[in-house]
């Protein structure tokens, strides 16, 4: 594991995290349940099935969307 530490933006929050770390392990450090919310990295959206490889970059801009419920 590298010991060098990037920034991201997680819902316009400022975190920060490991370049290694897959985006799987970062929801879960940061709180939320990877099979109940849907990710956008930089805007594109990224399948559930590729949360466990996908890594970020420093600078990245991480939405991270529950459901909402009602009508």
């Amino acid at each position: 594991m590298t010991t060098s530490i990037i920034t991201v933006s997680v819902n316009n929050e400022s975190r920060d995290c490991a370049p290694d770390q897959p985006l799987a392990q970062l929801l879960t450090i940061w709180g939320f349940e990877a099979g109940k919310v849907a990710i956008a990295v930089n805007q594109s959206f990224v399948p559930r099935s590729q949360y466990k490889s996908c890594c970020l970059e420093h600078g990245d801009k991480v939405d991270v969307l529950a459901p909402v419920q009602g009508g």
